[in-house]
């Protein structure tokens, strides 16, 4: 197992625990956020490649019908969105000012996202899931029953 040297002490990468109540490795954020992006990435091309999309979104897990966060009547998936994003540039706060500092990006740095979301209805409101949150409860599910 890889061990890394810190102030000369040894210590496992990934730090699996010998405790009864956490077997488990964590993964850095920046592995989770890449992880998730993958996935977002593959359920998309999967969804839209398939000749079924509602039998698509039955193996995948996705719910048909769902709670009210509200605590209204289930709400019924009526629709799928795919909304295509293109980042020509980027705007932070600038030092002393309360104009934005602005970068356009030359055109090999810009960078397109494609994002889906899950539109639920009832009779009294409208919810669109975003399909990270979907994956990320997904995953952390998964992970609770292994």
């Amino acid at each position: 197992m890889p061990h890394d040297i810190i102030n000369g002490h040894v210590g496992h990468i990934g730090h699996n625990h010998d405790h009864p109540d956490h077997l488990h490795s964590h993964m850095p954020d920046a592995d989770k956020a890449n992880e998730l992006l993958v996935l977002t990435t593959q359920f998309i091309d999967g969804f839209v490649a398939a000749k079924d999309k509602m039998s698509y979104l039955r193996i995948a897990g996705v719910p048909l019908e769902i709670d009210d966060p509200s605590g209204g009547p289930k709400m019924k998936l009526v629709d799928v969105q795919l909304t295509t994003e293109w980042q020509v540039g980027t705007a932070s706060p600038s030092f002393g000012s309360r104009e934005l500092s602005y970068l356009p990006y030359p055109g090999d740095m810009v960078s397109e996202r494609t994002n889906m979301g899950f539109v639920y209805v009832s009779m009294d409101a409208k919810h669109t899931t975003d399909i990270r949150s979907f994956l990320q409860k997904h995953s952390a599910a998964q992970e609770l029953r292994a």
